[in-house]
């Protein structure tokens, strides 16, 4: 009887292993994700792995390096092990370009945008998207050139709320982005049929994300709003690493539960190294439109406890309010089409408070 035959041990089998290591905290892997730059195979099989991650968490490098080397040392066939690992931090939003002050390759700013900010929520149900497209709406009746980029790629729903409906055109070989109430907005659900159901994988949230941050031109804005989907995954991932971010905005409602829901949130950000620019309770207190009453329906202040309990800025609480549904299903956010009403002002002072921080 012959024994078994040992395949020989090749780099396309190093990088398919190499798939079981995941990014400390989400889904996606660290090949597909392009953090190993190099395999090479020598002497006795031993195998030498060149690695590379931008981050400005100290622990993420050598628990990637140390998950290399566990999976490598257990491959069949496989001789000594070698890891090189090079890190470096992403570079703020503001720097200058990479051309003039050397910043980080692969985390180019968007030319034209002074800051960019990611809308987030720990689950869904919340009414993040409402939130970001009323804040950015807030934010351009304050007198600021706004661009609203729909990075919910599961559950685009920002042009609805924002009544857009046109196709986005071609310039230079990159998307114009569609215009309405003075701001810009580019989202999957303007490239797709009606009703098309979105079925992605993560390399290709990936590759869409890269898409418009990169090749829309957004031209000069004072801030872009990023609505991210909800939970966390590759998405916030791509775009934490695709883009240097100014800061993050967690929305949360006011129940109990709704404070695991923050938590989860701010835990998102910060394996991303992104700063929390605060947190806002969302569907706060129930306004009566006939007496105008307030109840607290779903509790009150969860929000404002979570965010004294970490640490971050209390950015506001937005009322339960009927008219805000309906200004959102007829394309017309309350921002807009009811600016001296009482959820259209909370939009606002959540508006001002974030402004003056990215204005610090």
């Amino acid at each position: 009887m012959f024994g078994r035959v040992r395949q020989p041990l090749t780099e396309d089998k190093i990088r398919e292993s190499l798939k079981a290591v995941k990014f400390p905290g989400f889904s996606r892997d660290i090949v597909s994700f392009g953090i190993v730059k190099s395999v090479a195979i020598s002497g006795d099989n031993d195998v030498n792995v060149a690695l590379h991650v931008v981050t400005r968490d100290a622990a993420t490098p050598q628990q990637i390096e140390r998950g290399v080397k566990e999976l490598l040392s257990r491959l069949d066939g496989v001789g000594r092990v070698n890891v090189q690992m090079t890190a470096q931090q992403p570079p703020q939003q503001g720097q200058m370009p990479m051309a003039s002050a050397g910043a980080t390759p692969g985390h180019p700013q968007i030319e034209g945008v002074k800051h960019i900010i990611a809308v987030g929520s720990g689950k869904g149900g919340v009414g993040k998207s409402t939130v970001a497209v009323n804040l950015a709406c807030a934010m351009s009746r304050l007198d600021r050139k706004i661009g609203l980029m729909d990075a919910d790629i599961y559950g685009p729903s920002v042009p609805k709320m924002m009544g857009a409906t046109e196709r986005p055109t071609i310039t230079d070989e990159k998307l114009d982005p569609v215009e309405n109430f003075g701001l810009k907005m580019m989202s999957m659900a303007l490239l797709l049929d009606a009703n098309a159901p979105v079925i992605w994988r993560g390399p290709m949230i990936t590759k869409a994300i890269q898409q418009f941050t990169g090749a829309v031109n957004w031209g000069a804005l004072d801030v872009l709003v990023v609505d991210l989907p909800p939970g966390t995954g590759d998405a916030q991932l791509s775009l934490a690493q695709t883009v240097a971010l100014d800061g993050g905005v967690i929305v949360t409602t006011p129940q109990d539960v709704a404070l695991e829901v923050a938590r989860r949130g701010i835990q998102m950000f910060e394996k991303v190294n992104v700063k929390i620019l605060g947190i806002i309770e969302n569907m706060s207190y129930y306004v009566c439109p006939h007496c105008g009453e307030h109840d607290d329906i779903f509790g009150h202040g969860s929000g404002k406890q979570e965010a004294e309990r970490t640490e971050v800025p209390f950015l506001g609480e937005i009322p339960l309010f009927t008219d805000i549904r309906i200004c959102g299903d007829k394309g017309l956010p309350i921002a807009i089409a009811e600016p001296d009403s009482e959820p259209a002002k909370a939009f606002r002072k959540c508006a001002e408070a974030i402004l003056r921080q990215l204005e610090k």
